[in-house]
């Protein structure tokens, strides 16, 4: 027998050329019974290998299961099942494993004898990590001689480019085996150079002499040979340079592959003990990725047990959330909930998202609990959610269930701008040893695939350019490559061309580098660099583990989700001033609910600047929707996105809502399931139950059904579960037509499907941003341009949009605004928008910050400001190009005039104090007055937006034969031309 132990795979960045998966599968067909996947300094790929490894072992227990039932000479299994064509028949089982690269040695493969061991590699990979920039692993052999117990080692001799020569090896041999007597293996790996019997016999008498066995390789860079292209095709990216100028770099021929048994016993003719001792070494290695036991914080407390805490805190909260005493059905569902939790010993978890939100409440950030879990009455009460549970989702079993052992889902939104401080206090809180976000693996695709991939062929940048305007084209129509590169002038017949774009579709999906995640934490409960290694972020103060969300999801790791979200911070903003101009103090859950007056404004398509209801697509939706309830916000949020478009699920249920269309249900079963959306399924909640109920899935196959529908999901696909869907229907007596039309509809949540939990805390901003815009439109305005960068609309539609809600909206001015947009008196009882300058490109808050701490009882002239602010002269020229002085009166102009004769230290030591008046009088300049056009422009350019006329306005003597031109005496406002 033999295992290959040193695997390089596509996770040594731009070095391997397979995916983890590709070699396990591949494994399996070739009969190994362990491989090792080795990557460079790393375990960022094994994880994959490991979830192929199980999936192969699902799918030989459902193929015995069916010859069990049906026999070996059965009827032929359905497609997309595992008892498909190219049945495997060997169950390989990986051994997670990492090379390491030193800076002073030759590499050594490491390989974990148990869970200790790998806590091990992982502590001596995180050190490497931290010490050095991202994506840089700084280790010397002394780390490894320090701390590399519970290791079995394999060195590799290499060649004069290896620290001491051909022979440094020897050195690194001496210094391990004195430290690691018996755990170390030299590596013998084939050169294909005609001269391997020579090359095998020098090393393996050095290693006798040495007392280390030798150990069979074939150092595998991809898992077939047909990759041989694509792997010099990553070297040249990696090298930056053309393939053909790769020289010794490119591999001479494709033998670098995964090999068989026979295979290596014929290339290690005479030496096949080394082939043995590598299936030995396997067998001594017992450690699986399945030992790996994540322990949650354990979140208790010195006088109370993590079920006693859950328990006070919801009961607390019960009451807060219910001060004139809960309804006896919410009791109910608090009860079971905690039930439930204890069961699954889940109390931690929760435990954990709730500190998190009450040090954000603590500092005064609004935040907002999401996901399956997060709709429960824990979560209600315990203020991580303020969607309150009684408008009937029911999705917290769905999720949080004896039936799968796998933690639940709660991600928080956190105000944008403020996101930062809750990172931070998890790390204080935990430790940079218990805490860390995930990875984000960046793959390559559609551009910088024909980019790379096209530079590395030696394609001209013209050409690179014709290809990536074809993009769409290529990666969604295959097959009609030549008409599109014949629309662009290329000839598809250039064999450089076609090779091109063979190794682009295959490149595309490959991992390129790490990145960070958008905000999930691993939070334990011991180390977290013995469960994974940790590395350096590239934004400063973050640390990040190497594994992604799919990663961490297949090995069942805890993950909350500290994610930010803009409309958090246009809401808390809104509140702010509604407390200070009204004196209103409200909430997300206090906000007075279903008001008709909302759900007025949302029917007439009126929610620019609305959470998720801002876009074209919701805006001609909401009229055909007409909401007048908080679900039917629900289902407007889930029902335009592309799952339920291309699931043909948005006309059937118009026409249902509408009455044009009768509404049935297949079944009393499916119509529990469909009832709230009228029998069309819009939810991936749903999905699931009618593989449930309909199919009669399991729970873990309705869980793969899940996974499958997962959001951008990079692997896998819905349609494996095709066949076994429509058996099941079938079986359970529903007709063919209607089995198809539902799995269509399924399927369409491949591309994305919205989950009902997540629905309705989305549907809960979009309830609070219409509240507030539909009672103080001003206001609204005001908060949403002070959360800018942000939504679908520029500044100059927000305050458009709030003028045309009556709205006073008044420009920047050098006495009245502040860095932020604020409210102010209009004279006559109402608020008006006072912009702020904010709105100025290129001033940044702190020089609007010594403007108005300086101003006092106000500026008089340019020469003011300068003297008194200390503000450099290129800082005014944009104040007065922002037309800022046309309160005190100056023109634009006549400001920008004085701006410019600014010059540092041009003011005389005499009358540098004089900050009382002019200190030169010199004849005023008479410049000429701007037009109204002219004024316009210059208000786009240095604010992008302007109060004074809209841009079409001044064309209008154009565009309508006999209106009246524009005139600079009467311009036309913003308010009186819609322009849309």
């Amino acid at each position: 027998m033999f295992a290959e132990l040193n695997i390089t795979s596509n996770f040594s960045f731009l070095k391997g050329a397979s995916h983890p998966e590709e070699y396990m599968s591949r494994a399996a067909a070739l009969g190994l019974p362990a491989i090792a996947i080795a990557d460079e300094n790393s375990v960022a790929g094994i994880v994959r290998a490991h979830a192929q490894a199980r999936d192969i072992t699902r799918q030989l227990q459902e193929r015995e299961a069916w010859d069990a039932a049906h026999g070996p000479m059965g009827p032929p299994a359905p497609k997309g099942s595992s008892q498909s064509e190219n049945i495997l028949s060997v169950r390989p089982r990986l051994i997670p494993a990492a090379r390491l690269v030193f800076t002073d040695a030759c590499p050594v493969t490491v390989l974990p004898e148990s869970r200790a061991g790998w806590g091990v590699l992982c502590r001596l990979l995180s050190k490497g990590r931290l010490a050095a920039e991202k994506g840089a692993c700084d280790l010397q052999l002394a780390d490894l001689l320090k701390g590399g117990a519970g290791l079995q080692m394999i060195l590799w001799p290499q060649t004069q480019s290896s620290p001491g020569g051909a022979d440094g090896w020897v050195q690194t041999a001496h210094r391990l085996t004195r430290r690691f007597a018996g755990k170390l293996h030299l590596g013998l790996v084939p050169q294909y150079d005609g001269r391997d019997a020579d090359h095998f016999a020098g090393l393996t008498d050095q290693a006798a002499a040495l007392g280390i066995p030798t150990l069979a390789s074939a150092a595998p860079l991809m898992h077939h040979g047909a990759r041989r292209k694509l792997a010099d095709v990553v070297t040249a990216i990696r090298s930056r340079c053309r393939v053909d100028a790769l020289g010794r770099d490119a591999l001479p021929n494709s033998e670098a592959r995964l090999r068989s048994e026979t295979e290596m016993r014929r290339l290690f003719a005479g030496f096949e003990e080394a082939v043995d001792r590598a299936y030995a070494l396997s067998q001594n290695l017992s450690f699986s990725l399945d030992e790996l036991r994540y322990e949650y914080p354990s979140e208790g407390t010195e006088t109370e047990t993590p079920p006693e805490r859950l328990r006070r805190l919801a009961y607390e909260g019960l009451d807060w959330r219910y001060p004139q005493g809960a309804p006896e059905k919410v009791h109910k569902l608090l009860e079971h909930e905690l039930t439930l939790i204890a069961k699954l010993k889940y109390e931690p978890y929760f435990l954990t998202v709730r500190d998190i939100v009450a040090f954000a409440r603590s500092r005064d950030i609004l935040c907002q609990g999401r996901g399956s879990a997060a709709n429960s009455v824990v979560c209600f009460c315990m203020g991580i959610t303020s969607v309150s549970p009684e408008i009937g989702t029911m999705v917290f079993e769905r999720f949080v269930s004896e039936a799968r052992d796998e933690p639940p889902d709660i991600d928080v939104d956190f105000e944008h701008e403020r996101r930062e401080e809750v990172i931070q206090h998890i790390y204080e809180r935990y430790g940079r040893e218990r805490a860390g976000l995930c990875a984000t693996v960046v793959h390559y695709r559609g551009k910088r695939a024909i980019r790379e991939v096209g530079r590395a062929m030696g394609l001209t940048e013209d050409t690179i350019s014709a290809l990536s305007s074809q993009l769409w084209g290529f990666f969604s129509t295959k097959g009609i490559e030549a008409e599109r590169m014949a629309e662009i002038g290329l000839d598809a017949r250039d064999r450089r061309l076609q090779q091109t774009l063979e190794l682009v579709y295959e490149i595309n999906g490959f991992p390129r580098h790490l990145s960070q995640h958008v905000g999930g934490f691993v939070i334990t409960d011991g180390r977290l660099d013995e469960l994974v290694p940790i590395e350096n972020a590239t934004m400063e103060g973050r640390t990040v583990i190497c594994w992604d969300k799919d990663d961490i999801e297949a090995l069942g790791i805890l993950k909350v989700d500290v994610l930010s979200l803009g409309m958090l911070t246009c809401i808390r903003k809104a509140f702010d001033l509604l407390k200070l101009h009204h004196n209103a103090s409200y909430t997300l859950a206090t906000l007075p609910p279903e008001d008709s007056r909302v759900y007025d404004m949302l029917c007439k398509a009126d929610s620019i600047g609305v959470f998720q209801v801002e876009s074209r697509a919701q805006m001609n939706f909401l009229p055909r929707m007409k909401p007048r309830t908080f679900y039917d916000l629900v289902i407007e949020v889930a029902i335009i996105r592309p799952g339920p478009i291309q699931g043909d699920m948005v006309h059937p249920f118009i026409r249902r809502r509408n009455g044009e269309e009768a509404v049935s249900f297949p079944s009393d079963e499916l119509g529990e399931v469909l009832g709230k959306t009228l029998g069309v399924p819009l939810f991936q909640e749903q999905a699931m139950q009618i593989a449930i109920v309909g199919a009669g899935f399991t729970p873990d196959q309705a869980d793969r059904l899940r996974r499958s529908l997962a959001t951008f999901k990079k692997h896998g696909n819905v349609s494996e579960f095709r066949a076994l869907f429509l058996r099941g229907m079938k079986r359970n007596g529903y007709e063919d037509d209607f089995a198809e039309r539902c799995f269509s509809q399924i399927e369409g949540f491949g591309s994305y499907g919205f989950p009902e939990s997540h629905a309705a805390s989305f549907a809960l901003l979009v309830y609070a941003s219409s509240w507030i815009k539909c009672h103080h439109p001003g206001i609204f305005a005001c908060a949403l341009l002070n959360a800018q960068p942000m939504g679908f609309y520029a500044p100059a539609q927000i305050v458009r949009d709030a003028r045309e809600h009556g709205v006073e909206v008044r420009p920047i001015c050098v006495n009245a605004s502040f860095w932020d947009n604020t409210m102010e008196p209009d004279g006559q009882g109402r608020l008006a928008l006072r912009l702020g300058f904010r709105q100025i490109k290129g001033l940044n808050e702190e020089d609007a910050g010594w403007l108005t701490a300086a101003r006092g009882n106000g500026y008089r002239s340019v020469q003011d400001v300068w003297r008194r602010a200390g503000l450099a002269p290129t800082l005014i020229v944009r104040l007065a190009e922002a037309d800022v002085f046309a309160n005190i009166g100056l023109a634009r102009r006549d400001a920008l005039w004085d701006a410019k004769a600014l010059v540092p230290g041009a003011v005389l030591p005499l009358f540098a104090n004089d900050l009382d008046g002019e200190v030169v009088n010199e004849p005023a300049a008479l410049l000429p007055e701007m037009t109204v056009g002219e004024e316009v422009v210059e208000d786009y350019v240095a604010t992008r937006l302007t109060l004074k006329a809209h841009p079409l306005a001044l064309l209008r003597d154009r565009l309508t034969p006999g209106a009246a031109g524009i005139s600079k005496e009467s311009p036309t406002s913003d308010g009186e031309t819609r322009g849309r």
